[in-house]
């Protein structure tokens, strides 16, 4: 199996990395093939701005929601420099709202993202590495998935999503599994008595992962790992060996 693995730390020392690293060597042992994205080492901007507007409106925008948009009213304030006002006028010429719109999604995706969505397209199933930061992703990755897992790649929409309807989002991602693989600062009897892992399931499983479409969703916590001793930390990283060699 094609897996793709997006991995979020910033320290290559980590007990997470060594979670990788284990993850990975199960991956291989298997027999399947993983292709790993380090977010930090790579460098990857996770903040979604104008340059991503091209993956977030599309032709299937109906005509009362596109008018409400002022898709050129909003262009032109949007843009503060003189020049660059200038020249996104003159980009839009006298065409009407609806017109913009294609052309401005037919720009595509900025290169950093279209390059994770082919890594994405290619792969079979997906896993995902990181610390739990304030119940959910670290910044980074939260960010690779709002960039990533856009308009027309991961999901469409339908005339009743573009006004509201959350049954109206249309999932487009074919992916067999997706593995999320998390540490936690918190022990086990927290998170359960506190309701955190009920609320990233529904913010991570079911709306970032199932909701665009991947049928089998698994996520497997290691908790408390800064009080962990060693014989638990030997025992956690034989589970991440076997997470990869069972996958």
């Amino acid at each position: 199996m094609r897996v793709l693995t997006i991995y979020a730390h910033h320290n290559p020392r980590s007990f997470c990395h060594a979670i990788l690293e284990r993850f990975d060597a199960g991956l291989r042992d298997a027999g399947h093939d993983n292709e790993v994205v380090d977010l930090h080492a790579i460098g990857f901007n996770p903040v979604l701005g104008d340059r991503d507007a091209p993956d977030w409106i599309d032709d299937s925008v109906p005509d009362d929601v596109l008018a409400r948009m002022q898709v050129r009213r909003s262009m032109l304030q949007s843009t503060r420099n003189p020049l660059r006002r200038l020249l996104v006028k003159r980009w839009i010429g006298d065409r009407d709202d609806r017109e913009i719109v294609r052309r401005l999604h037919a720009l595509g995706a900025p290169s950093d993202v279209a390059e994770q969505q082919a890594k994405v397209a290619r792969a079979q199933a997906l896993a995902f590495i990181a610390p739990v930061y304030f119940v959910g992703f670290p910044a980074i990755l939260k960010g690779w998935i709002e960039r990533v897992f856009s308009l027309g790649f991961a999901f469409g929409m339908t005339a009743e999503a573009w006004r509201g309807e959350l049954a109206g989002r249309l999932p487009l991602l074919r992916h067999e599994k997706a593995l999320i693989i998390q540490t936690t600062i918190w022990n086990e009897a927290s998170y359960d008595a506190a309701g955190l892992k009920t609320a990233m399931k529904v913010l991570i499983d079911d709306y970032a992962m199932r909701y665009p479409g991947i049928q089998r969703i698994e996520h497997a916590y290691f908790h408390a790992v800064h009080g962990a001793d060693d014989a638990t930390r030997a025992a956690w990283l034989e589970r991440a060996y076997r997470l990869g060699r069972e996958f």
